[in-house]
């Protein structure tokens, strides 16, 4: 890889982690090339990526210090998973880690903050955006719905009223 192939390389990443909800820093060691065929597969349909990346390129497109928290992320084999809201990879990333012995989760981080494993796990625990947006729904159309069901009682029992009197008089 030359230097221009390198500054292009760091720029992605820099639009990646600049624009990504969460990422998801993994160690990959040992996967088969289906095991990371599934797992692009999983990330893909939820909206996610997952990149294979090289550690310095990585840190200079952190502008990682020497001895900062990101250092300790990137070590060894290592591969990031990343999507627009930031629960997406972290739930696929550890739903995966539980099925593969030899996918393990590092770590990750939201904009500055640095998350370690568990940090990782506490948040693929948490709703989707889109689990979010669903349950607001249903708030918002519960009530609509109860003044709704209160408006047309009384219309529904007046009709059952003229349906008894009209039952009566045919009798």
């Amino acid at each position: 890889m030359d230097r221009a192939q390198k500054a292009e390389s760091i720029e992605t990443l820099k639009g990646v982690f600049a624009d990504a909800g969460a990422v998801v820093v993994t160690h990959n060691l040992g996967l088969t090339v289906a095991d990371m065929e599934d797992l692009r597969g999983r990330l893909r349909t939820a909206g996610g990526t997952f990149k294979v990346v090289k550690n310095r390129l990585a840190l200079k497109a952190l502008d990682a210090a020497e001895g900062s928290e990101y250092h300790g992320l990137f070590k060894g084999p290592v591969g990031i998973a990343y999507a627009d809201d930031a629960v997406t990879a972290a739930k696929i990333t550890a739903e995966y880690a539980k099925a593969n012995d030899k996918f393990v989760v590092l770590g990750g981080f939201m904009g500055e903050k640095v998350l370690d494993a568990a940090g990782v796990g506490v948040l693929s625990k948490l709703p989707s955006l889109d689990q979010i947006r669903a349950s607001l729904l249903g708030l918002l159309n519960a009530p609509a719905t109860k003044v709704a069901g209160v408006v047309q009682a009384p219309a529904s029992q007046l009709a059952r009223v003229f349906s008894a009197y009209a039952a009566k008089d045919a009798a």
